[in-house]
């Protein structure tokens, strides 16, 4: 499929207001390279079971210092208009989210613009948004918002975003990974944004990074688990709150909003467990709201739970196993199919709710998808979170096929634990270093993949593209 050039820059006819404006296209990009957690907690000499089945991570994605936030960004970008031939000068807008900056004034969306300015197309509009993981969502609002508005130009708009997800070595690096995505937003799109957002902000130091000399994070495990908890109950209640709104205002008698109006629910995945208790807590909310239904009738100590105070709700691991149990099974069928990328690359940040959603439509056929409802929860630390929900207008056959998710992550190289903490170490060493080149294998860049070919006495970054593969006759 083309994507159409719905108008230019420089038309002057107004174009028509949009409708079921949403995600057209998607296109992920991850590392050549993972390690398996299961070795990792034998390389770390750790309990076996802490990573796999206390984190609940299989894999995690690994690059070197060939590869920086901008080949990441760059390559998901081009990539994403090769694939469905998209016309850069039908690109008016690109958000970008991240929280892997290589510079605190230069946006990375101005070195795509690399890809756009070389078509005569610099009339783009957007920036970056940063806020920890949430910094995706933000930019697909706001991308989002502008199709919709008045200032819309006709154009479609581009929102990438990704990370690197890196810690220190200890307790969280187990939580690292990599991962990038670009979706393509416009009218008649197949997955439609539905409007109502329940968004909840608040200050916190459950995670930040503050040291400028390092690309590591400060975590505060604990704080970090129930910050993320609180986040969802408040985003949920936001969102049901502002349904229950709009159903009385357009005079309609539907019950209040639950996970029963929802076909697959779809999380920001730090870590595998972390997305289960989500899940789980989603079901306690509803849980509260109507106690009396008969799907909670195995449910213990009922009225202990509607008791409770709601901080030590948040710390109550016996409530958590109760609702994680109780959702388990609608897990497994439902949830679990918006985890491929996650459970192979780890933690991507920015990235990581979208390639649940990307994981997603790769996982249900494009029938059987059309018509449902997808729920999306954003969280990002510092805090800040969203709950809304996408609904499947159009045929998703497309997407699915030139994704290949399946096959895509399938062929990434399982390497040798050391390899990571090798990449790790190049890394550390080349930070903020100028005159430099990188000391990394391009062997390990995919082909078609941007990688970082020198910073020069000014800091200054030079990208090269790595040539595609060409095809050898038989």
């Amino acid at each position: 499929m083309t994507i159409p050039l719905n108008g230019s820059a420089h038309d002057v006819e107004v174009p028509p207001r949009p409708k079921d404006v949403g995600i057209l296209a998607m296109e992920m990009y991850f590392p050549t390279r993972c390690i398996s957690q299961e070795e990792l907690e034998e390389f770390d000499g750790v309990a076996k079971g802490k990573y796999t089945i206390g984190l609940g991570q299989k894999f995690m994605a690994t690059c070197d210092d060939r590869e920086d936030i901008n080949t990441f960004l760059l390559t998901v970008t081009h990539n994403l208009l090769e694939k469905y031939n998209i016309d850069p000068k039908s690109i008016g807008r690109i958000d970008v989210g991240t929280e892997t900056a290589v510079d605190l004034s230069k946006a990375s969306k101005t070195f795509l613009m690399d890809l756009f300015a070389s078509h005569g197309n610099t009339d783009v509009e957007g920036v970056d948004s940063k806020n920890a993981c949430y910094g995706s969502t933000a930019a697909l609002f706001n991308a989002v918002n502008w199709v919709e508005s008045s200032s819309w130009d006709g154009r479609n708009a581009l929102v990438v975003c990704g990370d690197i997800a890196i810690y220190a070595e200890g307790s969280g690096r187990p939580s690292g990974g990599a991962g990038a995505c670009a979706m393509l937003i416009g009218p008649n799109a197949p997955l439609v944004l539905e409007p109502i957002h329940g968004t909840h902000m608040v200050h916190a130091y459950d995670f930040y990074k503050p040291k400028l000399d390092s690309e590591y994070p400060e975590v505060d495990g604990p704080l970090s688990i129930t910050s993320y908890t609180s986040a969802i109950d408040a985003a949920y209640s936001a969102f049901k709150k502002k349904h229950a709104l709009k159903a009385k205002k357009s005079g309609s008698e539907a019950p209040p909003f639950s996970l029963d109006d929802v076909d697959y629910p779809v999380f920001h995945s730090p870590y595998g467990k972390m997305v289960q208790k989500a899940h789980g807590r989603l079901v306690y909310n509803d849980f509260l709201a109507n106690p009396t239904h008969p799907k909670y009738a195995s449910i213990q100590n009922t009225a202990a739970l509607l008791a409770q105070d709601y901080k030590e709700s948040l710390l109550d691991k016996t409530l958590e196993k109760t609702f994680i149990n109780l959702a388990k099974s609608h897990f497994d069928s439902h949830v679990e199919l918006g985890m491929k990328c996650s459970r192979r690359c780890g933690n991507m940040y920015t990235g990581s709710l979208y390639g649940g959603l990307a994981s997603l439509v790769s996982s249900v056929e494009p029938s059987e998808f059309l018509g449902k409802r997808i729920s999306m929860f954003a969280y990002g630390s510092g805090l800040a979170s969203s709950f809304f929900t996408i609904k499947v207008k159009g045929d998703t056959s497309e997407i699915k096929n030139k994704l290949d998710l399946v096959k895509r992550l399938a062929a990434m190289k399982v390497v040798p634990c050391q390899e990571y903490v090798d990449a790790l170490k190049l890394r550390e060493e080349s930070h903020l270093s100028k005159t430099w080149k990188p000391q990394g294998s391009v062997d390990n860049i995919w082909p078609g993949g941007y990688y970082v070919e020198s910073v020069d006495g000014k800091y200054r970054r030079q990208y090269l593209r790595k040539p595609k593969e060409v095809a050898v006759a038989a």
